[in-house]
């Protein structure tokens, strides 16, 4: 697909895409510099992630996720495939 550095899309096996901003996932980044391993606590503050931010690169992690560098230098994040369908923003939210 096309490089969009603001955005991150995802087409499924089942015709459904999930599309995220570079924000959105930084935001939503489960690395344990973001998340409290123990509490599950959120130690990013989603207000310090600008909205303009962008990712410089995408990467495959075997066949079950995807490693992202993003420009504010963070790059530790690996989000699941199942993790980022939960997650998508354009989703009907579940009942």
């Amino acid at each position: 697909g096309r490089r969009d550095p603001g955005r991150i899309e995802i087409d499924w096996s089942d015709g459904r895409r999930t599309a995220y901003t570079a924000a959105q996932l930084r935001r939503l980044c489960p690395c344990a510099m973001c998340i409290h391993e123990l509490t599950g606590e959120a130690l990013l503050d989603p207000q310090s992630v600008p909205d303009d931010l962008t990712q410089s690169e995408v990467t495959l992690v075997g066949s079950y996720a995807i490693a992202v560098r993003f420009s504010d230098g963070h790059q530790t994040g690996i989000f699941t495939f199942p993790y980022l369908r939960e997650n998508d923003p354009s989703a009907p939210a579940a009942s």
